[in-house]
């Protein structure tokens, strides 16, 4: 999910970063092959709740081929493990589920590690000394995915943008018709998740990116 280049100078367009629903059973495998087609997505996060790992690996694995298929980053959410078992792209570990070191060690040195840093410039710089790959802000709108114990403001983005070249993902809330001001402040990606799962995922995804070329424009 790198996307810049080693002297900062150029910032490519923000990118898509889809986390799925929390129920990924049934004809989620199509929703999910409807919407990487709808347009360029760089990752997708799988995020269940409440399941073992076996569970977990079964309902994952047709979703991670989707993903391998279409060249996008399959990343898996909190569990350093179920990674591991998957031969996930990478990790994305929220506070408290799990380290930068332990997950770089267990899942290799071309693994994606994502660290939430809610809206805490100072959370931010650890993980990027820890040795994150990229770091994620949030929330910047109410969310109906998850409750939102935090709220990030935008000027977090662009003050990460004039230091730091570790890309940074902004979450919570997006929606094409908001996400203008998030990309203008400084998003690499945006993580989204409702926006698109509770309508029509391909009409979602080419809506996104509507509004990425218009913020572009």
């Amino acid at each position: 999910m790198s996307d810049k280049n080693d002297s900062g100078e150029h910032r490519p367009d923000c990118q898509l970063y889809l986390i799925s629903p929390l129920d990924v059973g049934g004809a989620f495998p199509d929703r999910l092959a409807r919407a990487l087609d709808a347009g360029p997505v760089a990752a997708f996060q799988f995020r269940v709740k409440g399941l073992d790992e076996h569970a977990a690996a079964a309902l994952a694995e047709p979703l991670l081929r989707l993903c391998a298929d279409r060249d996008v980053a399959f990343i898996v959410n909190d569990s350093i493990a179920l990674a591991k078992r998957l031969g996930a792209d990478g990790v994305h570990l929220g506070q408290g589920d799990g380290e930068v070191a332990e997950a770089r060690e267990r899942l290799g040195r071309e693994a994606q590690i994502g660290v939430t840093c809610n809206n805490s410039r100072h959370k931010a710089m650890e993980a990027g000394e820890l040795g994150a790959d990229y770091v994620a802000f949030g929330a910047f709108f109410p969310s109906s995915t998850k409750d939102t114990e935090h709220r990030a403001e935008l000027d977090t983005l662009t003050w990460w943008q004039s230091i730091f070249e570790l890309p940074c993902v902004a979450i919570g809330g997006i929606t094409p018709d908001n996400c203008g001001p998030v990309i203008a402040a400084g998003a690499d990606f945006l993580a989204v998740s409702g926006a698109v799962w509770n309508g029509d995922e391909a009409a979602a995804v080419r809506l996104f990116h509507q509004a990425i070329a218009a913020a572009r424009a």
